[in-house]
């Protein structure tokens, strides 16, 4: 076994769990970091594993939510069930789009992977946040069963601009919920939410598209990957929802520019 490869799954297991959840681009930070430690050529580097391991945060989502997510739960009422339903049709609707455009593009998504762009996107989407949580906005939808189909459509179209690295799933569904009046706790619960069917998708994509890379040692790195990003996921997941209740989202616009700053002036000089 290779524990250099091993102790990089954990890393890069800890950089998932935090930035899945964040609007900050967890992709982005992937390939960021890969090129940091100078990760190149080995299997964690390799697409499969940077998607994949998103797999280990969407089960922190199903378990954190189980309950909200589940239709079936002895406990709810008849009219708890039907919301329940009509919460998932309005996250399947959302993401009709990205599932797509996401196919149409997965051949060349490698060709996105440049830092610069990575960097440029931090940047747009940093002062977005901010100049939109600058402005009054009025709240229309404030639980999740106030949300139309047309606003979750929406919110999937927004989602679609994710596929470039560097903007982040969540950075794009939550500043479209916003924009279009949702308040910030339902925006995350249903980025959250979207995040189910989409990366499950993708994972699922990748595995089909390099199952020939999943030998016993690789499937072992990616295991502990998945699982250092399901436990990191759940206690970033009940950070954000805490902090959200209380803060808006301007301090992760700063976070973004600050970030894109510095990668244009590291991969500029190196």
């Amino acid at each position: 076994m290779n524990i250099t490869e091993l102790i990089r799954a954990f890393i890069l297991g800890v950089v998932e769990g935090i930035t899945e959840w964040l609007p900050i681009s967890s992709t982005g930070h992937m390939i960021l970091v890969n090129s940091f430690i100078k990760n190149k050529e080995s299997f964690t580097s390799n697409e499969l594993f940077i998607y994949v391991i998103q797999f280990g945060a969407i089960l922190a989502v199903v378990t954190m939510f189980f309950r909200k997510l589940n239709p079936f739960t002895p406990s709810k009422t008849a009219e708890e069930k039907k919301n329940t339903w009509d919460m998932w049709f309005k996250v399947l609707v959302a993401s009709l789009p990205a599932a797509v455009i996401g196919l149409l593009l997965d051949p060349v998504m490698e060709k996105f992977e440049s830092p610069f762009l990575i960097a440029a996107m931090l940047i747009i989407y940093g002062i977005l946040f901010i100049s939109i949580e600058n402005k009054n906005k009025m709240i229309k939808t404030d639980d999740m069963k106030e949300m139309t189909y047309k606003t979750a459509l929406l919110i999937g179209i927004f989602q679609v601009l994710s596929i470039i690295p560097g903007t982040s799933r969540s950075g794009a569904t939550i500043l479209g919920a916003i924009i279009l009046g949702c308040s910030r706790t339902v925006a995350a619960e249903f980025s959250f939410f979207l995040a189910i069917p989409v990366m499950v998708g993708v994972s699922g994509l990748k595995i089909i598209s390099n199952i020939g890379l999943l030998n016993p040692e690789n499937v072992i790195i990616l295991l502990t990957g998945m699982a250092v990003a399901y436990i990191v996921s759940i206690i970033s997941i009940k950070m954000l929802m805490n902090f959200v209740r209380k803060h808006d989202f301007k301090c992760f616009g700063i976070y973004r520019i600050i970030l894109g700053i510095i990668v244009i002036i590291y991969f500029a000089v190196i």
